[in-house]
């Protein structure tokens, strides 16, 4: 039995609790307990060490513990700055110090969203008199090294890690005991829907409810993908619309069904496949091939069109769109009884900065059917 543990944000929290606890009775705590608020329970968090920086300023210490969850955070030390505060505005702000991720597209706005924010004001705020204010400085040493390891520049956030999701529990998403709860929520929307919307993580499961696509019908699948699309063809969907990012999402082109980067990684390989199908010069098939990370080949790509006027995008994300239908097809088939799945399946790529890159022909239709 797999062990679930608590996403980074609780640990913020309990931080910035123990920091403002000293401050107001210059005592260390050494459990806080935390209101989870999503699901509704509290969380024990030990905290390491709690120090007084000033007459008005405290800091105090804990660390990641995601549980069984194949994380990077793992015991990561996670700090909390929390100072008293006189003038206009909310009884708790919330900043991000070093090792927390900049939203590029948010002018340098902390990556700190929205459960993360809600978690830290309404634990902080119960503990506030109604005169009093602070501000909640929260610093991940280790975030900025930490995130080279990660896809946040894919998504907008560089310079650390955010502090991102919408529950305080840290599902090992990699565990046998995760796939299982995976496929008990695809029955129970199976049961309602003969259309359902895949997603890998939050970032997918985020933009689709922003297009206006029904919050009932996604399914967050992570690097389950395969075993998620059999299991959907035994419970007799019928349409499934495949929703991601192009940099995890495209190695389905190449018959990569469980999609963690531990397992497999086949996306350079795939995106020079494709262009050198479709003619694009040696060159820059190499520079496609030697490219770092998807979004690198990408930026090539869209550089070559704005300079010649080509549809190299367009063009070679596409083709691999199509690849992908096909490819689950193929799948699913080979893992039908009769030999034929009855799902039509559909693919939609978006980039980095959430805007969606190419969505394949039955894609199309399905989004169309969705919102």
């Amino acid at each position: 039995m797999s062990r679930s543990g608590y996403t980074l944000p609780v640990f913020a929290c309990a931080a910035a609790v123990a920091a403002l606890h000293w401050l107001r009775y210059h005592q260390p705590l050494n459990v806080t307990s935390i209101d989870l608020i999503e699901p509704a329970e509290i969380a024990e968090i030990p905290i390491e060490q709690v120090a007084g920086i000033s007459e008005n300023q405290a800091l105090a210490m804990t660390r990641s513990d995601p549980g069984d969850n194949l994380d990077l955070t793992k015991n990561t030390p996670i700090w909390a700055v929390v100072a008293w505060y006189k003038g206009d505005g909310e009884a708790v702000i919330i900043q991000g110090g070093e090792g927390i991720g900049k939203q590029l597209n948010g002018e340098g706005k902390a990556a700190i969203y929205g459960y993360a924010q809600k978690l830290l004001k309404e634990n902080l705020q119960r503990l506030l008199k109604p005169t009093e204010k602070i501000k909640v400085t929260i610093i991940l040493p280790e975030g900025r090294s930490l995130a080279v390891r990660t896809s946040n520049p894919a998504f907008g956030v560089v310079e650390g890690l955010s502090l991102l999701g919408t529950t305080g529990i840290s599902q090992p998403l990699s565990t046998p005991d995760q796939l299982a709860a995976f496929r008990a929520d695809l029955a129970d929307k199976a049961s309602q829907f003969t259309t359902l919307v895949f997603c890998i993580g939050e970032n997918g499961l985020d933009l689709a409810q922003k297009l206006g696509i029904n919050p009932a019908q996604l399914v967050k699948t992570a690097n389950w993908l395969g075993p998620m699309l059999v299991a959907a063809d035994v419970l007799g969907v019928k349409e499934i619309l495949l929703f991601g990012y192009h940099g995890k999402l495209m190695k389905l082109a190449g018959g990569i069904f469980h999609t963690h980067h531990h397992l497999a990684d086949g996306r350079r390989e795939i995106l020079t496949a494709h262009c050198a199908m479709l003619g694009l010069k040696s060159p820059d098939v190499q520079t496609i091939f030697n490219s770092p990370t998807a979004e690198a080949a990408l930026k090539h790509l869209k550089i070559l069109d704005s300079n010649t006027g080509s549809n190299w995008v367009n063009q070679v994300y596409s083709a691999i769109a199509e690849t992908i239908d096909t490819r689950c097809q193929e799948y699913m088939n080979s893992h039908n009884e009769q030999g034929k799945t009855i799902i039509a399946c559909g693919s939609v790529l978006f980039d980095r900065d959430r805007q969606i890159l190419v969505k394949s022909k039955t894609g199309c239709m399905l989004v169309e059917k969705l919102c």
